[in-house]
C-alpha cells in the first residue's frame, strides 16, 4: 500500500468510506470518527445536506474534545473520590444553606478570586462540598488542585528538603483552585507554617482557596500555632471568604441508619 505523511493514502481497493475513516483517526479528529461511524448504519447522512451533515460532525468533534478536556482536569486534581452539586442532600439537618450554595457552584467566588471556608465536625461532608464544587470547577474549565491539607505539607516539607519545593509550588500556584481538605487535622509544625504561608502569599488576591477543617475558623489563629505566621496567613484569606459552618451528626451514620 502506497502512503504519503502528506497526502491521502493512495488505496484504490477500499471504498471511501473507509479512506474517510483512516483520515479522520490519523488526524486524531476521534469524536467526528465515531460520529461518521454512526452515520454508516443510519439513513442520516443521505437524509442530510452536506452542510448540516458537516455541522453535525463538527459538533460531535467539539463535543468529544470538551469532555476529554474535562475528564483531564478531573484526572490531574486527584480528587478522593466523585461528587457532584447535584448529588448533595439538603434534607439532612446540618445547616446548609441550599440557596448559598447554589450560588458558590456557579464558581463566581473562584472567578473573582475569593475564598471558601467549610468547617464542622468529621462526617458532616464537608471534604463532599469541596469536592463537589471542584468537580463543577473541572467542568467548567478551571483548572483544580486537591490535597490533603497534611499530606500536602508532608510533601513539600520533602521538596524543600530536596531543593524543588519552588517546583512543586508553581504546579499548585497554576491552578485557580486549590482545595485543602483537613487542614489543621494534624498540628502545623515549624517547617510546615511558613510553607503554608507560601501557598497563600502566592494566591492572595490572584486564586481561591477551598479549605475545610474541622478546627471552627475562630480558632485557626492558635492553630497555627506563631502568632506572627498566624497573622500573616489569616490576614490574607479570612476577609475574602465565604463560610460554611456544618453542625449535626455525621452524615455517614444518618445515611448507614436509613438503610438498616
Amino acid at each position: 500500500m502506497k502512503t504519503n505523511e502528506k497526502t491521502a493514502p493512495i488505496i484504490a481497493e477500499k471504498d471511501r468510506n473507509a479512506v474517510f475513516l483512516e483520515l479522520m483517526n490519523r488526524m486524531k479528529l476521534y469524536g467526528m470518527a465515531a460520529a461518521f461511524t454512526e452515520s454508516l448504519s443510519s439513513t442520516f447522512a443521505e437524509a442530510a445536506t452536506p452542510d448540516s451533515f458537516l455541522n453535525w460532525l463538527l459538533s460531535r468533534e467539539w463535543d468529544y474534545r470538551s469532555e476529554a478536556a474535562i475528564q483531564r482536569l478531573i484526572r490531574l486534581a486527584s480528587f478522593r473520590y466523585k461528587a457532584y452539586p447535584e448529588e448533595i442532600d439538603y434534607t439532612i439537618g446540618r445547616g446548609l444553606d441550599r440557596n448559598q450554595m447554589e450560588r458558590l457552584a456557579s464558581l463566581e467566588f473562584v472567578r473573582q478570586a475569593q475564598n471558601l471556608f467549610i468547617t464542622g465536625s468529621s462526617g458532616t461532608g464537608k471534604s463532599f462540598l469541596a469536592t463537589a464544587l471542584g468537580y463543577q470547577a473541572c467542568k467548567s474549565g478551571i483548572r483544580t488542585f486537591y490535597a490533603s491539607a497534611s499530606k500536602l505539607l508532608g510533601f513539600l516539607k520533602v521538596a524543600k528538603a530536596k531543593g524543588t519545593i519552588e517546583t512543586e509550588l508553581r504546579k499548585i500556584e497554576r491552578c485557580p483552585l486549590l482545595i485543602l481538605d483537613d487542614l489543621f487535622l494534624v498540628p502545623l509544625d515549624a517547617k510546615e507554617r511558613p510553607i503554608l504561608l507560601d501557598i497563600i502569599e502566592d494566591r492572595h488576591g490572584r486564586k481561591s482557596i477551598i479549605i475545610t477543617s474541622q478546627v471552627p475558623v475562630s480558632s485557626w489563629y492558635d492553630a497555627i500555632g506563631d502568632p506572627t505566621v498566624a497573622d500573616a496567613i489569616l490576614d490574607r484569606i479570612v476577609h475574602s471568604a465565604h463560610q460554611i459552618e456544618l453542625s449535626g451528626e455525621s452524615v455517614r451514620k444518618i445515611k448507614a441508619g436509613k438503610n438498616k
